[in-house]
């Protein structure tokens, strides 16, 4: 077991997304980093990166390059995590992954600390951080789970670009040029039908039943953190044109009935998530608030029509609470915990 103070850290996805992110969270939450082991495919090998004031060099992904290394953020491929996650353990290193490869293995904790931390006790080698949109949803479901109970969920996201990487980001910057431009927008590769000024319903790729591979992991993954295996979860994934922040529109049954003002004050008390809620003076969560944040913002608590069914409206920062500052508390919490 490595000290708190002695830990030897890779991050595989190093200069990705989410890997630029969580370098930036490790810093700004002081995590005690010995040594920075940067990893990516052979295309950013030999890149460097600066961390902590000092230039690293990016090396490969290989089995080889967890040699002596406590802990490892994955933060790439999920073909990459399931082929070197294992690599890594056998090599003695805790890891924490990002990707949907592990999410639904029984053996991997799926975690959100503020939620569910008791499982990193269990854990065999391999964490598992949530889909980017569960990760605020849940949080927004759990203070209003343990004050009344939960029945069902209907969600409709609505999904950053982001989401899908730095290749989302620049799909939708190079079509909004293009329409600001007055030229022809590049045909669409990364979404399936053109992102910019638009609202694209298809989210990840399609399964037999008609759903996306999206909803259902919102579905599974809600249920796997809440702990509820039967919770009924209904769920539309929608792309929309925003560069970071996730949102939903959530419709939540409780097992027994629970106020606006209740859920509110729930839902304020709860670690990590904060009410935005006057829509009389303008006052409600938005993607372009949220950015930048590890808050988890819940606004437009209202009692539904013709029943005791509470809405409300979620948003987070994928790329941070989303997926980078989750892992990192992970790795927080395996340290208070003398799991590394």
């Amino acid at each position: 077991m490595s000290s708190a103070k002695n830990v030897v850290v890779a991050v595989v996805g190093a200069t990705g997304a989410v890997g630029e992110v969580l370098l930036r969270v490790l810093e700004e939450r002081q995590f005690p980093v010995r040594q920075l082991v940067p990893l990516a495919s052979t295309r950013s090998a030999g890149k460097t990166i600066t961390f902590a004031g000092e230039a690293v060099e990016v090396q490969v992904a290989c089995p080889e390059a967890f040699e002596g290394v406590d802990l490892v953020f994955f933060a790439a491929t999920g073909g990459l995590s399931k082929e070197l996650a294992p690599e890594a353990v056998k090599r003695g290193a805790v890891v924490i992954d990002k990707s949907s490869t592990w999410r639904m293995d029984e053996q991997v904790p799926l975690v959100v600390p503020e939620i569910n931390a008791d499982a990193l006790e269990k854990h065999r080698g391999i964490i598992s951080n949530p889909n980017c949109t569960t990760t605020g949803l849940v949080m927004a479901l759990e203070p209003i789970r343990r004050a009344a109970g939960l029945k069902s969920v209907v969600v409709t996201t609505f999904q950053a670009v982001s989401g899908s990487g730095t290749p989302g980001i620049e799909e939708l910057d190079a079509q909004v040029k293009a329409k600001v431009a007055g030229e022809p927008a590049p045909e669409p590769t990364v979404f399936a039908s053109p992102i910019a000024y638009n609202a694209v319903p298809f989210c990840g790729a399609a399964m037999d039943d008609g759903y996306l591979d999206e909803e259902r992991k919102l579905l599974d993954e809600t249920r796997k953190i809440l702990g509820l295996p039967k919770v009924d979860v209904s769920v539309t994934c929608v792309r929309v044109p925003i560069p970071v922040g996730h949102s939903g529109a959530v419709l939540v049954e409780t097992e027994t009935p629970l106020s606006p003002e209740a859920a509110r004050e729930a839902l304020d008390a709860f670690p990590g998530v904060t009410v935005v809620d006057d829509p009389a003076t303008g006052k409600f969560p938005t993607p372009a608030e949220v950015e930048g944040s590890d808050e988890v913002l819940v606004g437009r608590v209202r009692k539904d029509y013709g029943s005791d069914k509470l809405w409300l409206w979620e948003v987070s920062d994928n790329l941070r609470k989303g997926a980078a500052t989750n892992a990192v508390q992970i790795a927080e919490a395996l340290l208070e915990r003398e799991l590394v």
